[in-house]
């Protein structure tokens, strides 16, 4: 549909811009710092910087408690991703980002262009992209509505991940009703690079030039950033042109270009950004507002795909697959030939000016004249007051679980979608494209050798939106410490961390207290591991009909292990090899999977969770691990104990006998800080010398596959290898069906 332009008279008085995000308050406040009254153009491009995608205007006061810098941090949050200083030389580099939005309306390229997003963030610093992760979110798989966004979501990021050739080594899925209209697809990224060669996104400079580069410009992902910061409704339907198209192919070429400016074309080079939420208006104004200078751009020389787009339309499509470069004048042709070598569009469209102005003509006319800080830092921020929900405040008793079966209820456990194996899903990713994937999805979190050293890499995703549903600061804390766990338990010592706040709409108080408290949670969790926040997004508005989701900060970890030799999966490997649980178990049920499973819902105040002794025991399993103590290793998690041995089972070739103590119904405790070790025998001194008295020996590795569990009072609960994978493996696929 062609777009018609306002008059600045017309705009005043229809708001058209109502529809783009923009308040009436928010309007005055543009026109009264510009001036005069806006046209059509500038209204358009505030409406695209001053939403909560791009401006943070909400969450800002909440994201500037976060603890981002430590010894090791080379760069933090404020530009396309952070970076983390790993020795001899090397740098990783990561980030994720949401694409919920766009992932509800239009779930195959809503979760594609999530993919290429992200890589782009990560290329933008000179990165090499190495490993993919995500984590997801979905109502019921009793929906077909569910079913489908399921199925096109994972398609949507194995089309475009295993096209451009990076593997997706982890991530995580889960199921509850409160994401049933809104699903969770963040995509996380993770690169490597020479610490020395860090690159950022500015333009400084006066004279230099701003080169486009990549796909041409369409009418897909039009002010994105806007459809990204509303909510969604029945009575009003959404808008899939707000949803781009990605070409997984041209963004191959595109970061291989990229890569060979970054690194064979430093002298040239001044600063580089992905054109993402916003398209070509972020990128371009943020970088001269980095820099301190204004700029110019001629958007006729904007190469582009339709007839007629006018530049509202140019400026504010998030068209796939395109950068922004600044260039030193007199060093363009050289960049320009170098695209044209890759066969993608590379065009100059406008210089780096003195001054602070930003101004684009159209058609030999000046068609926004605006101060560049207006549409950046200038950006309006609220400092919203949160409410505790009431239900935090009501008295509720804690759920305790009746079991007349365990052994039934253990394999319904493992059954549940959120528990179950994710195989059907992963198997459609490529996890080993590159060759240096050491540890495939499936266990604690995903490993990637460095090449030419000895590190490797662990990254994994996490979230847990039903504990931050009954506390959001205790939550939040707990969703770091499980990522810190997953890594740990590969052999890794947590070094960082990027986030995806997923939350409801922040100008409502319970909303903005549960996201302002987790951040809380966050931060201590992150201090106390010492992983500061080095990237990240935001993404809210995330209801339905005025229905939030559960608050679901997605955490991704990453950990850096300092030899290959030190890697350790969940496999049970050797009959004979003794059973440790480390971490004391409780009757820890309110929020977890059995209470889901036996109640249908969540309630009650989430249980304790001790800090100090989460960050003591994992670095005593991390020392175990690194001194060669330990044969494999599984944090404890969702499904508890159950889940745990179940999962190190089946993800070998042997069996486990073990001996349960405490109450039946804590085999499915969720109790934070605990990890379920394998020691050879040969070990044991060492390892409860090392341990002490916070493992306890529950049992052995046994010949046979299957495992046998004997509780308190003599009861046997037996399962063959064949039923426990029954129940694991088909709890998804089965439902799918």
């Amino acid at each position: 549909m062609q777009r018609v332009e306002m008059s600045p008279r017309d705009i005043a008085i229809k708001k058209p811009y109502l529809d783009w995000g923009l308040s009436v308050c928010e309007y005055d406040r543009f026109r009264t710092k510009l001036g005069r009254l806006p046209n059509y153009t500038e209204i358009g491009l505030a409406s695209g910087m001053w939403s909560e995608h791009c401006a943070y205007k909400y969450s800002k006061p909440v994201l500037r408690q976060f603890w981002s810098k430590n010894e090791r941090v080379l760069m933090g949050p404020g530009e396309g991703a952070g970076v983390i200083d790993i020795g001899e030389g090397k740098a990783v580099v990561f980030k994720a980002e949401s694409h919920n939005h766009p992932s509800a309306v239009e779930p195959y390229e809503g979760a594609a262009t999530g993919v290429g997003g992200i890589i782009r963030d990560i290329f933008s610093i000179g990165a090499e992209p190495v490993a993919m992760l995500d984590s997801l979110a979905f109502g019921e798989l009793t929906e077909p509505h569910t079913r489908h966004l399921l199925d096109q979501i994972v398609a949507g990021i194995g089309g475009y991940g295993n096209s451009i050739g990076i593997p997706t080594i982890g991530g995580e899925t889960n199921f509850d009703p409160s994401y049933a209209r809104n699903p969770l697809v963040n995509a996380m990224c993770v690169g490597v690079m020479d610490k020395d060669l860090i690159q950022k996104g500015r333009a400084s400079g006066v004279g230099n030039a701003i080169i486009y580069v990549g796909a041409k410009t369409g009418r897909d992902g039009i002010n994105g950033a806007s459809f990204a910061s509303g909510d969604f409704s029945d009575a009003e339907q959404a808008d899939r042109a707000a949803v781009q198209v990605g070409d997984p192919f041209m963004e191959k070429l595109l970061m291989d270009a990229c890569l060979e400016v970054t690194r064979k074309h430093r002298d040239a080079l001044v600063g580089i950004q992905d054109m993402g939420a916003a398209g070509l208006i972020s990128s371009s104004a943020e970088m001269a507002d980095k820099a301190g200078f204004g700029m110019e751009l001629n958007l006729d020389l904007v190469p582009q795909r339709e007839p007629g787009m006018i530049p509202f339309e140019i400026m504010l499509s998030e068209s796939q697959e395109r950068m922004l470069l600044c260039v030193r004048a007199g060093s363009e042709d050289e960049i320009l030939k170098l695209f044209k070598r890759y066969e993608l569009d590379a065009v100059v469209i406008g210089h780096v000016s003195d001054g602070h102005q930003f101004r684009l003509t159209h058609k030999g006319k000046l068609v926004c004249d605006v101060p560049v800080s207006l549409l950046t830092s200038d950006a309006p921020v609220y400092h919203q007051h949160g409410e505790r929900p009431a239900r935090l405040a009501a008295p509720q008793a804690d759920f305790v679980p009746e079991i007349a079966d365990v052994k039934q209820t253990w394999l319904a456990l493992i059954n549940q979608p959120t528990v179950a194996s994710k195989q059907s899903l992963y198997r459609r990713y490529d996890a080993q494209v590159k060759t240096n994937t050491v540890q495939l999805p499936g266990g604690d979190a995903g490993v990637i050798r460095v090449r030419g050293t000895k590190l490797a890499l662990a990254a994994c995703t996490d979230s847990n939106g039903r504990y931050l549903y009954l506390d959001p600061k205790r939550g939040g804390a707990m969703v770091v410490a499980e990522a810190a766990r997953n890594v740990v338990a590969t052999g890794a010592k947590p070094i960082g961390i990027t986030d995806c706040l997923n939350y409801g709409d922040p100008t409502k108080p319970e909303n903005f207290y549960e996201l302002e408290e987790s951040a809380q949670g966050i931060t201590a969790a992150c201090k106390a591991l010492n992983t500061p926040v080095i990237s990240g997004n935001v993404s809210l508005y995330n209801e339905t009909n005025g229905k939030a989701i559960y608050p679901t900060p997605m955490v991704g970890m990453v950990g850096l292990i300092q030899d290959l030799q030190h890697v350790t999966t969940i496999a049970l490997k050797n009959p004979g090899d003794l059973l440790y649980l480390v971490g004391k178990t409780g009757p820890d049920f309110n929020g977890s999977e059995l209470q889901k499973l036996l109640t249908g819902d969540i309630g009650g105040h989430l249980f304790d969770f001790d800090l100090d002794a989460e960050v003591a025991t994992q670095k005593a399993v991390l020392r175990a691990i690194r001194t060669g103590l330990v044969s494999a290793a599984h944090d404890l998690s969702v499904g508890g104990f159950a889940a745990a041995i179940s999962e190190m089972v089946l993800a070998g070739d042997f069996g486990a006998s073990v001996e349960w103590s405490q109450i039946p119904a804590e085999l499915f405790a969720e109790t934070q800080g605990r990890f379920l070790l394998s020691v050879p025998t040969a070990k044991q001194g060492d390892f409860a010398a090392l341990l002490g008295g916070n493992a306890e020996l529950i049992g052995t590795v046994s010949a046979t596959a299957d495992l046998s569990v004997k509780l308190r009072g003599g009861v046997d609960c037996q399962f063959s290898r064949a039923e426990l994978r029954k129940a694991y493996e088909e709890g998804i696929p089965c439902r799918m069906s």
